[in-house]
């Protein structure tokens, strides 16, 4: 599986973490975020990220900035992009399940290194419902079509 992630000022060591984490457990992982901790804007990073969603360069991706709250606004302000904002296992677990997410985002000022792994853990260990859930997720694309 191959992973976009993508990182404000904020996360950079965070995002070193989680990479190393993640091709550690074989991922393919494409770093697009910053690897320095000059201020940028975080939204240009989310929309990056989530173009290799889009464009089926990537399965799916982790945003993290700050809070994880705004890169999740910028990327679900892209079409076909489901991105939340986690700061425990669970909420990731059922984003992906029941809503289909395929980015998960959360904040460096939030969680410490061992959260954001079992986020990770969570969110792709988890696999997309059908059923009731299919059809609340197609709800979901017709309102991007408005």
């Amino acid at each position: 599986m191959k992973l976009v992630i993508g990182n404000d000022h904020a996360a950079v060591d965070l995002k070193f973490a989680v990479m190393g984490y993640l091709v550690e457990k074989g991922y393919e992982v494409v770093n697009v975020g910053i690897d320095q901790t000059e201020r940028c804007n975080y939204p240009d990073i989310a929309v990056d990220a989530v173009s290799k969603i889009q464009q089926s360069e990537a399965d799916l991706g982790i945003l993290i900035c700050g809070t994880g709250a705004g890169m999740s606004v910028a990327a679900n302000k892209q079409k076909g992009i489901r991105a939340v904002v986690c700061s425990e296992p669970v909420t990731a677990r059922l984003a992906r399940e029941h809503n289909h997410a395929n980015v998960i985002c959360f904040g460096a000022r939030i969680v410490g290194t061992e959260m954001a792994f079992s986020i990770v853990d969570a969110f792709l260990g988890a696999e997309e419902l059908g059923g009731r859930h299919q059809e609340r997720v197609d709800l979901i694309a017709k309102l991007e079509e408005q």
